[in-house]
C-alpha cells in the first residue's frame, strides 16, 4: 500500500506545482480536470466513488475557489484579464509581471 501511495503523492504535487506554472498554457477546463484528478488520486478513489468525486468536484465552482490560496487567486485574477485582453508571449508575460506586483 505504502508503494502506491508515494508516488500518488508525488504525482498529487507535480500537478498542483504544475498548475501555477502552466496556467497560461491551459484552459480553466483543463486545469480543473487535472486539479480534480490529483485530488481523486491522492483519496486514492477508483471507478464509481472516483467518478461521482469528479462529477461534484467539475460541477462546484464555487467550493473549488476556496481552497486557493492568496497567490494563486491573484494569478487566476490576473490570467482572466490577461485572457480577456487577448495578450500573448511576452505582452502575456510582461502583463501578469505587474499585474502579480500591483497586489
Amino acid at each position: 500500500m505504502s508503494r502506491l501511495r508515494i508516488p500518488a503523492l508525488a504525482i498529487a504535487a507535480l500537478l498542483g506545482l504544475g498548475m501555477a506554472i502552466t496556467a497560461s498554457a491551459q484552459s480553466s477546463q483543463q486545469m480543473l480536470m487535472k486539479h480534480c484528478n490529483a485530488q481523486a488520486s491522492a483519496k486514492h478513489l477508483m471507478a464509481s466513488s472516483r467518478r461521482e468525486f469528479m462529477q461534484t468536484c467539475l460541477r462546484s465552482p464555487s467550493k473549488r475557489h476556496l481552497s486557493l490560496n492568496a497567490q494563486q487567486r491573484r494569478m487566476r485574477d490576473c490570467n482572466a484579464q490577461a485572457k480577456a485582453k487577448r495578450l500573448r508571449s511576452n505582452d502575456h508575460k510582461r502583463f501578469m509581471s505587474s499585474c502579480l506586483k500591483q497586489r
